[in-house]
């Protein structure tokens, strides 16, 4: 039982990975610059933190990967708890950071494995 504990752990940390990854070539092939991904406090965890240059706004990019519906589709993976958290930490990054923003974002990128050959990427702008 430990085990299978493990392997799932494992896969599911792979799912995410991959997930992730998907979500930062998604943002560089719309232009955006990723400034760092997986950045932790002592609060939680950014997923991906984005840069786009031509508008000097930073983007925080919560990133949701599935592999089937059974926890809901993005309406359900997006919480006001989770936007309240996101913002919380948002603010924590930008106060350790020297460069100003004109504007700041909060995006989603769902991104969901399995159900068709290649990955199926929902992304949400502004959502905070």
């Amino acid at each position: 039982m430990q085990r299978e504990r493990m392997t799932t752990t494992g896969d599911r940390a792979e799912i995410g990975a991959l997930g992730e990854q998907l979500a930062a070539d998604h943002l560089q092939g719309l232009g955006l610059r990723i400034v760092a991904r997986n950045w932790r406090c002592r609060y939680g965890e950014l997923d991906v933190i984005a840069a786009d240059d031509t508008t000097n706004t930073v983007v925080f990019v919560e990133v949701k990967t599935r592999t089937s519906d059974r926890f809901g589709g993005v309406e359900q993976a997006v919480t006001p708890a989770k936007v309240r958290r996101l913002r919380r930490l948002a603010g924590l990054w930008l106060a350790q950071q020297r460069t100003g923003w004109a504007a700041v974002r909060i995006d989603v990128v769902t991104v969901r494995i399995g159900r068709r050959p290649t990955p199926e990427l929902i992304h949400l702008q502004g959502v905070a």
